[in-house]
């Protein structure tokens, strides 16, 4: 058995180069790296270029690609790359959220240890410019297919802290017609009504466990995504307030490259004043025979799996089936 060798061991030995993000064309690399990884280990989701691109330029307090991307480079052919942000989230904790992706044939030699570690002190360092009251951790993700990503995570101390569900509904399956609650109506959105609608979606979820981002500039790097499509939403409004409603949208090239037609329901929200009203049941049908009429057969939506609204259940209810699972880790700062 080879003997494992130290992260510094590992540079000198081949030839490795940490470097920095440059600028938008990275995005490039980080997306053909991501997505070698992800067609490897059977993860059916794919990132492409354009959404990678709408994401790094824009700074904000938790996330500056010049300061939190780094590539790891052997005879410049970048290798793999490392990403770090950091968001309070909504169970009292500063979580500073590491993941990164190495090619597939350039695994098993210590790259991914040496990224991990480099995040790791990357971390410490930002952190210790922060102050606050609120206890840190380190988090990471991975899906149940990433044996090697979870095996690295638990090597280094990481902990699973929550599980999720990504979720599928057959759409040549009946799609119940279902009414809308009283008073509520459904109109096309518009670009004046988009900041609104996405502060009440980020409303919708503080009691949800997690963070999110909800800057100004993660709100500009949304629009700007190429999947941003409000014609797929539906919204449901009483008057001028938003009740709740569905984040829908279609990824061109990674139904190509999966060769798939789905649809994804993004976010299922419903503001607290309008819940127990069967609107999400009716917002959900709504959504998926939209995306059923841009020709997909597939409708496709993400789930905590311990989600407080129980949102497991309305998503059984309306046909969706537990496709991939996916693990949150932890681990103290």
């Amino acid at each position: 058995m080879k003997e494992k060798l130290a992260p510094a061991q590992v540079i000198d030995e081949l030839g490795l180069v940490i470097r920095p993000f440059a600028d938008e064309q990275d995005a490039r690399h980080m997306s053909a790296i991501m997505n070698a990884e992800f067609e490897a280990d059977g993860v059916p989701n794919r990132e492409s270029e354009g959404e990678i691109a709408s994401w790094v330029r824009h700074v904000t307090d938790g996330f500056d690609a010049a300061r939190d991307v780094e590539f790891a480079e052997i005879d410049g052919k970048p290798v793999a790359f490392v990403d770090r942000s950091w968001v309070d989230t909504t169970d009292g904790i500063r979580e500073y959220r590491m993941n990164g992706s190495v090619l597939p044939e350039f695994r098993r030699r210590g790259i991914g240890t040496v990224l991990l570690q480099r995040n790791v002190e990357r971390v410490h360092e930002l952190a210790a410019t922060h102050e606050t009251a609120l206890q840190r951790v380190l988090g990471s993700w991975s899906t149940d297919n990433q044996v090697g990503r979870e095996a690295l995570l638990r090597q280094n101390g990481f902990e699973q802290a929550r599980w999720f569900f990504d979720m599928t509904r057959d759409l040549s399956d009946p799609i119940e017609e279902v009414p809308l609650p009283e008073g509520l109506e459904v109109r096309p959105v518009t670009m004046e009504q988009i900041r609104q609608i996405w502060y009440a979606d980020v409303e919708a979820f503080q009691d949800h466990w997690g963070g999110f981002d909800s800057s100004e500039e993660r709100l500009k790097s949304w629009i700007e995504s190429p999947t941003f499509d409000p014609a797929l939403w539906v919204i449901a409004w009483d008057g001028d307030e938003v009740a709740g409603g569905n984040i829908n949208a279609i990824h061109p090239e990674e139904n190509a490259a999966l060769g798939l037609q789905r649809g994804w329901l993004h976010s299922v929200f419903t503001r607290r004043p309008w819940r127990k009203r069967g609107l999400a049941n009716a917002l959900i049908a709504r959504s998926l025979v939209l995306i059923k009429e841009r020709g997909m057969n597939l409708g496709v939506l993400g789930v905590d799996a311990d989600n407080p609204t129980g949102a497991l259940g309305l998503y059984e209810r309306n046909g969706f089936k537990v496709s991939d699972r996916s693990t949150a880790w932890r681990k103290p700062l």
